[in-house]
């Protein structure tokens, strides 16, 4: 085990009604925003908040908190992705009320993949409202090596059974909105010439947490309600690129990339 696994660290907010009529109108939702008081912040809506911003000498080359400054150990390995997560949705976090994040380094693997070395971390959020606990959520980061010689690993292809499906479209903009709301400043959503000479994508890359916001707006709608979500990423989605928020009759749920590729999938209940 780790040295630094079981370390804490503790965040306070309020549920700022503003943060979320303007996360409403980022992601384009019809009707008068959620914000009177009392009113229940949708489900995965806390991303928005609990900020814990830097100064930019403790930020790494990618602009997001250099790993050895917080709960996250330095592994040697630069390039960062949000791997996946897993929610439990105890009771609503209510707009205009205070709140706690109690974060906790939960656990950190290294292992060699067909892309080299990898790093993995799991951080556990527990959210507390009025000394009550509202939110479990279980976060997995993956670290990688510096890009290299070799090849790229091919995508998994995607589902086509979908019972229900909507049509999404990325740009600039919503990209820079979303890294605005959750204040994540890593360079590979609006940085499109990193992205491309450093990172080797092809565009900026949509982030995990957004394709993740979708599909439980999706779950939620169909389901009426979540208990639970868990989710994980297994292709990056480019800014440029129209995808698929898909789900089945089954409870599953994934986003198709215009070329068939498995992007996400994830399951609610």
């Amino acid at each position: 085990m780790h040295e630094a696994v079981g370390q804490t660290q503790v965040f306070h907010d309020r549920m700022d009604p503003a943060r979320a009529a303007a996360l409403h109108a980022a992601l384009g939702r019809s009707g008068a925003p959620p914000g009177g008081p009392g009113d229940a912040l949708p489900p995965f809506w806390h991303h928005i908040h609990f900020w814990d911003p830097q100064p930019p000498d403790q930020l790494g080359r990618d602009s997001h908190p250099r790993t050895g400054t917080g709960l996250i150990p330095d592994l040697g390995l630069p390039r960062r992705m949000w791997a996946g997560g897993a929610l439990e949705f105890h009771a609503p976090l209510l707009i205009g009320e205070a709140a706690d994040k109690i974060t906790t380094l939960e656990d950190v693997a290294e292992k060699t993949g067909r892309s080299g070395r990898l790093g993995f971390v799991t951080l556990r959020h527990d959210i507390r409202q009025g000394g009550a606990l509202k939110l479990t959520e279980r976060q997995d980061i993956v670290y990688r090596e510096p890009l290299g010689d070799r090849p790229a690993v091919a995508p998994p292809m995607a589902r086509r059974d979908e019972a229900s499906c909507r049509s999404q479209s990325f740009g600039t903009t919503l990209l820079f909105r979303y890294s605005a709301l959750t204040f994540n400043g890593h360079r590979i959503h609006y940085d499109l010439d990193y992205c491309q000479r450093v990172e080797r994508y092809t565009g900026l890359v949509v982030h995990g947490p957004l394709l993740a916001q979708l599909l439980i707006a999706m779950a939620d709608e169909r389901l009426g309600g979540l208990s639970r979500f868990q989710f994980r990423a297994t292709s990056a989605l480019m800014h440029h690129e129209t995808a698929d928020i898909c789900m089945g009759d089954d409870g599953a749920l994934w986003v198709r990339g215009p070329d068939g590729r498995q992007c996400m999938t994830a399951v609610a209940s």
